[in-house]
């Protein structure tokens, strides 16, 4: 049987911990502010989409194409939409409807040479 030394007491067997250690926390934390970065960037092109989309399907109240454009152009002026214009809208008939749809894209520079390409697309309809 083994003694024990007063000064040097054998000390009781450790549970395994868990958890996170300090590199892993500043790992986590980096990668969390990365990606809240690029959602900070990406955000206000989302937004654009959306007032682009509601100025398509204002647009499409107008009867001849210069005046679905102008009705656009006015739209984009109030909700200072700069990706699209009036002329870069499709202007089409579906039975008696105006249809008016548009596809642009936005480039976001993230480092280097590594850029975020957003493809956005839709219609009044």
């Amino acid at each position: 049987m083994r003694q024990q030394h007063r000064l040097f007491p054998v000390p009781a067997p450790q549970l395994r911990q868990r958890g996170l250690t300090f590199v892993g926390l500043l790992v986590v934390g980096i990668l969390v502010a990365l990606a809240a970065l690029v959602a900070a960037q990406v955000f206000p092109t989302y937004v654009e989409y959306l007032a682009v989309q509601k100025a398509s399907v204002k647009a499409s109240q107008g009867s001849t194409v210069a005046e679905v454009r102008s009705l656009f152009d006015k739209a984009a002026a109030i909700d200072n939409i700069t990706s699209v214009k009036g002329a870069d809208i499709n202007v089409t008939k579906a039975g008696n409807a105006v249809v008016v749809s548009f596809a642009y894209t936005k480039e976001i520079h993230l480092a280097g040479p590594a850029w975020l390409v957003m493809k956005y697309e839709g219609s009044s309809r």
